[in-house]
């Protein structure tokens, strides 16, 4: 698993032992960048972070800052080797809870937000659903859903466009822009 361009380019990113953190293929990665190569701006939130490598893409490509969630220390603690990596830790900012607490309490606003939680959890849903709650998606902003192939998702929900589905193996994207001023299509 490495960075794929930007400052980072190249540099090789730890992966976690076990089965516990799925990271994204690197070929789901750059199909995912190249969807939203033109909206990578502003600060960003890699919410069920794993290893970080969404939000630290979105770095080396011109992020100003991002905030990783993850509620397994063993996950923050990589996020932060990984950051060390790719000499981003004055952008990056890790935080070790669980989605809903951060959420409740999250007062910033994000350009790019990524949902890449565990498949075999229905987390995917509930973080769209409170996202779409409160008000921390910037005019514009998007959120990127990552989930598995046949995973069926809601078709709306409050204040958000969906966009269409993306298939690239046994994975689905879905973006979702808020609806608004500064918002473009897919």
């Amino acid at each position: 698993m490495r960075v794929i361009t930007g400052t980072a380019r190249g540099t090789k990113l730890k992966t976690p032992e076990g089965m516990l953190t799925r990271p994204t293929t690197d070929r789901v990665k750059e199909a995912l960048f190249n969807i939203i190569q033109f909206d990578i701006a502003g600060d960003v939130l890699d919410l069920f972070a794993g290893t970080g490598q969404l939000g630290i893409e979105a770095l080396s490509r011109g992020a100003s800052r991002a905030v990783f969630v993850d509620h397994r220390q063993d996950a923050a603690a990589l996020v932060r080797e990984n950051l060390r990596r790719t000499h981003f830790e004055d952008r990056g900012e890790v935080v070790c809870t669980d989605f809903t607490q951060y959420l409740a309490r999250c007062r910033r606003k994000f350009r790019l937000i990524f949902l890449d939680p565990p498949y075999a959890e229905k987390s995917l849903e509930t973080a769209i659903q409170r996202l779409s709650e409160i008000d921390i998606l910037s005019d514009g902003g998007i959120i990127i859903t990552e989930r598995p192939l046949g995973k069926p998702l809601a078709e709306e929900f409050p204040g958000l466009t969906r966009s269409k589905d993306y298939h690239y193996g046994k994975t689905t994207i879905t973006l979702l822009r808020k609806t608004g001023a500064g918002g473009g299509n897919d």
